[in-house]
């Protein structure tokens, strides 16, 4: 079976509709169906990687403003483009698999309804929580009802679809994968892991995300500034990229804590393991998530988790229980309370956390999951 990912993001972006489709490439290559890939060139920096499993092409993203994106002439234009594209890899296309929303995706759609093929859409969050129908040229719910079948990210991200009108069959949940190298390693590996990333600090409080509005790392400053107050012998580690860098680095010079706050940049996942695998919690202050990767690859290291009470931090807390404690959003009083607690009193996870991460999160039971949707499919040709 040939099938080709259509995604606005692939590696190295640290994103959920980059990791997830790259390891889908993997698993379906490693079961002997041929894999590409239609992306667009890599938002956060970094050059273009081709994944294992397949070629990727390389196709330009909308313009971000100006009289063409308001006329939706580029609009226009970049379909054509994305059509051409796929008309290329027409001949002995089985599966399209869309991942989030978009011209990309919604173009796609439109080519796998002409050209009969089916199609998997999987949503991660945005495309569902600023869902509106419109009156008119409504691409993304013609995508969303013409899918094969339509997979979320998150139990509470279907729920919600379903509460605006979104129900149709084939609806299911599939947890993001965690890989083997997020894994729990023991206290003398651990104080050897900080040593090695100049952590010299023994507790380090880590957080992984783009640096956005949307991911509440300002409230996380002034949560540690208060911690900082009374002691010395903790570190905050802010991995990723973004556009609030630049605020959120002077915000820690106006606290007077830039001393004790490491801005990694973006790096590579492994590397992120490395940081989460020493860290003795990790806080998850955003504003929105459905079901947040990173907070999960923080628990498949042994690391718990205080999130805001955003979607996804709930249903984890539901998921794991204590190993994931969830404070009021836009609090750093409330954080900074959660994070001084695990500190004063460190823990790693719960025995059954390795349990249910088998279960519902390592890359076997993602991959079984993923191929019971594409028999499906086809089993209903």
């Amino acid at each position: 079976m040939r099938i080709v990912h259509l995604t606005p993001h692939l590696p190295p972006d640290q994103a959920a509709n980059a990791i997830l489709p790259s390891q889908l490439g993997v698993w379906s290559a490693a079961r002997g169906h041929s894999v590409a890939y239609v992306a667009y060139p890599p938002a956060q920096g970094g050059a273009p990687e081709t994944p294992d499993a397949g070629p990727v092409t390389w196709v330009p993203r909308r313009s971000r403003g100006g009289l063409l994106r308001h006329l939706k002439i580029d609009a226009l234009w970049l379909s054509r483009q994305y059509a051409d594209v796929l008309d290329q890899m027409a001949d002995g296309t089985n599966l399209l698999h869309l991942h989030s929303n978009g011209l990309l995706i919604e173009s796609g759609a439109t080519w796998a309804r002409q050209h009969h093929v089916p199609y998997v859409l999987t949503l991660y969050g945005t495309e569902i929580w600023h869902y509106q129908r419109r009156r008119i040229f409504d691409f993304f719910t013609r995508a969303y009802f013409g899918a094969a079948a339509v997979t979320f990210y998150s139990q509470g991200l279907l729920d919600h679809a379903r509460s605006l009108g979104l129900d149709r069959p084939d609806l299911s949940v599939i947890y993001p994968a965690v890989p083997e190298h997020f894994h729990p390693i023991d206290e003398t590996e651990r104080s050897a892991l900080r040593a090695s990333l100049g952590l010299k600090e023994p507790h380090v409080i880590v957080n992984v995300k783009r640096l956005h509005e949307l991911a509440g790392q300002s409230d996380l400053l002034d949560a540690f500034a208060d911690i900082r107050r009374t002691r010395a012998d903790v570190r905050l580690v802010i991995c990723g990229t973004g556009p609030r860098r630049e605020a959120l680095e002077a915000q820690a010079g106006q606290l007077q804590i830039a001393d004790a706050v490491t801005f990694t940049g973006l790096i590579s996942n492994e590397q992120v393991g490395r940081y989460v695998a020493a860290a003795s919690v990790f806080a998850l202050p955003s504003l929105l998530e459905a079901l947040p990767t990173v907070a999960v690859e923080a628990l498949a290291t042994g690391t718990p988790v205080i999130s805001a009470d955003h979607p996804g931090g709930v249903e984890l807390n539901k998921v794991f229980g204590e190993d994931v404690h969830v404070v009021p959003m836009r609090n750093p009083a409330a954080l900074a309370a959660a994070l001084r607690s695990a500190i004063e009193r460190p823990r790693r996870t719960q025995p059954g956390t390795a349990d249910t991460l088998r279960r519902l999160f390592r890359p076997a039971a993602i991959d079984l999951q993923y191929q019971t949707v594409y028999d499906g499919i086809f089993g209903r040709r």
